[in-house]
C-alpha cells in the first residue's frame, strides 16, 4: 500500500522530528559525549591539545600581522555506524488497514525504536569513555581498600575528585564541568557520612545530583542509570563502578569546539523513513535509522576513577 505525497510530507517530517527530539532520562551518554553533526560517514577525528582550551594574547600593534588560530588537528580515523530498526503498528490497532496510522500511533512506534537505538548508543558511549586504556597514567586511578567511597570512615571522595580536577586543569588549562557516576557509586556518595554531614543543617532531603554538584564544586553531576541484558538475560549497569570527570560544552556549535568527547552524528539523523505496509505481519512498519559514532577528542580533558565502591 502506497501513501500519497501529501501523507508522506505530513507524517515523515513530524516523526523524524520526534526521533530527533527523543530523550530518555536514564541515559547520560549524550551529555558526556554531546552530539555534533557531520556531513560524511568517515574521516579523521578532530582532536585537541591544551592550546585549544587556553586563553590567548591576541593584542596586535598597528600594521602588524593578524594572529592565526589553528584549533585542533586530525587524529584517529572514525567511521559512522548505522543502526536501523522498524517499529510496528498492527492492523488490529486500526479500524481499517487502508488508514494511515495517526500521529499518536506513529509516535508510539518511533519512541519504541528510539529507545532501542539510543540504548545501543548509550552502551557504546559508556564502553568508550570507561576504557582505561585510552587515558594516560595521570588521568586514571583505581581505588582500593579503605580509599573506596563505600568505606564510610577512611575514604575521602572530595579529595579524590579535587585531585582529578587538578590533573585535568594541569593538562588542558580548564577545570572539568561534568561528573558522571555509576548508580552504585551515586548511592555510596549520597549515603557517605562526610557528605551527609555537609548538608545536615541546610536540607532534610536525600542527597541529590545537584547537591553533589555543589559539594564537589562541579558544573553538573549526572548518574548513568541505564541497564542492559546479556544473552542469558542477566542485567547489569551500563556505566558500572566508576566516576568520570570531563569537560564538554553544554550545546556545542560543531566538531571544532574543544571537548573531551563527542558523538559524531550524520546530519539529519536519526530519521524516520517512509512507513510502509507488510501484509505478512498485517502491520504498518516505521523504519528508523541512526548513523553515528562516539569519539574521544581530548582524553586529557577527562579523568577516570575506577573501582569507586
Amino acid at each position: 500500500m502506497t501513501m500519497n505525497a501529501s501523507q508522506v510530507r505530513v507524517i515523515d517530517p513530524i516523526l523524524s522530528n520526534i526521533a530527533l527530539g527523543y530523550k530518555n532520562s536514564e541515559f547520560v551518554g549524550g551529555i558526556v559525549c554531546p552530539r555534533v553533526p557531520v556531513q560524511i560517514s568517515g574521516g579523521q577525528v578532530l582532536q585537541f591539545g591544551k592550546e585549544a582550551f587556553m586563553a590567548r594574547n591576541l593584542r596586535r600593534a598597528p600594521g602588524a600581522r593578524m594572529h592565526r588560530i589553528d584549533l585542533g588537528y586530525l587524529g584517529e580515523k572514525y567511521a559512522l555506524v548505522q543502526d536501523g530498526v522498524e517499529g510496528k503498528v498492527p492492523f488490529e490497532w486500526l479500524r481499517d488497514a487502508a488508514i494511515v496510522p495517526g500521529i499518536d500511533l506513529g509516535t508510539r512506534a518511533v519512541n519504541l525504536t528510539m529507545r532501542v537505538l539510543t540504548l545501543g548508543l548509550e552502551i557504546e558511549q559508556a564502553n568508550l569513555v570507561t576504557n582505561a586504556g585510552l587515558y594516560d597514567g595521570n588521568h586514571t586511578v583505581v581505588l582500593s581498600g579503605g580509599s573506596k567511597w563505600s568505606d564510610p570512615v577512611n575514604s575521602n571522595p572530595v579529595a579524590d575528585v579535587d585531585a582529578a580536577k587538578e590533573a585535568i586543569r594541569a593538562s588542558v588549562g580548564v577545570y572539568p564541568n561534568l561528573l558522571t557516576l555509576g548508580p552504585m557509586v551515586f548511592n555510596a556518595l549520597k549515603n557517605h557520612p562526610k557528605i551527609k554531614d555537609q548538608f545536615k543543617y541546610t536540607s532534610a532531603d536525600s542527597i541529590t545530583e545537584d547537591m553533589l554538584a555543589k559539594y564537589f564544586n562541579m558544573g553538573k553531576v549526572v548518574v548513568g542509570r541505564a541497564v542492559s541484558a546479556d544473552d542469558q538475560g542477566t542485567m547489569s549497569d551500563v556505566w558500572g563502578n566508576m566516576a568520570l570527570l570531563s569537560y564538554s560544552p553544554d550545546s556545542p556549535s560543531g566538531m571544532e569546539e574543544p571537548s573531551f568527547s563527542f558523538t559524531y552524528t550524520m546530519e539529519g539523523n536519526p530519521h524516520v523513513e517512509q512507513p510502509y505496509v507488510e501484509r505478512q505481519v498485517r502491520s504498518w512498519l516505521y523504519p528508523t535509522v541512526y548513523e553515528r559514532a562516539p569519539v574521544i577528542t581530548c582524553a586529557q580533558a577527562g579523568f577516570l576513577i575506577q573501582g569507586a565502591v
